[in-house]
């Protein structure tokens, strides 16, 4: 077997393992994930994105933690984690916008005035731990860095991808994705 399709066996393998946990959302991780790349997908983006959506909380499989850490004062850091257990695998196009998803959560809680309102309430309690809304420097940084719009994106799929009871494909349906997106 190739690295390719071992790391795409890991990543399903993962899905089936950790998918059906809850983490204090409506929704499993799985459909959660799931919901997001199908955002990305309706809006058009490309196969790169798509898989970024889909891998976006990869983080949350692999850091061994529990998943009520947030409740204990803990961030995780599930983006840095997933980014970094993915990042040998797949193009920078699909690792940065999962590495900075948090960064842009934080962005958004900066420059747009009503978003703060629209996270979840688990959201809400992650950004806290996660450092609360940029700052002005932050934020001048975090616009020059790559992929940072792509990050943005990627975030608003993330707040849409929480609706209980809205069917997803399985994961497989997306390896086309995640094949084109490897290195």
């Amino acid at each position: 077997m190739n690295e390719k399709s071992t790391i795409l066996d890991e990543i399903i393998a993962a899905f089936r393992r950790y998918g059906h946990q809850e983490y204090g959302e409506r929704v499993t991780m799985q459909q959660h994930m799931a919901q997001t790349a199908c955002f990305a997908a309706e809006a058009g983006e490309d196969d790169d994105m798509i898989a970024a959506c889909l891998l976006h909380d990869y983080g949350h499989f692999v850091h061994g933690l529990a998943e009520d850490i947030a409740d204990h004062g803990i961030d995780g850091k599930h983006e840095a984690v997933g980014a970094a257990a993915l990042a040998a695998y797949f193009r920078a196009e699909v690792i940065e916008p999962i590495r900075l998803h948090v960064e842009a959560k934080r962005y958004l809680c900066a420059v747009d005035p009503g978003y703060r309102e629209t996270l979840s309430p688990t959201s809400v309690q992650s950004l806290a731990l996660q450092g609360g809304a940029l700052t002005p420097a932050e934020i001048e940084k975090l616009e020059k860095v790559p992929h940072f719009e792509r990050a943005v994106r990627l975030r608003r799929y993330d707040d849409a991808g929480k609706i209980s009871g809205r069917e997803t494909p399985p994961i497989e349906h997306f390896l086309p994705c995640l094949e084109q997106a490897l290195r």
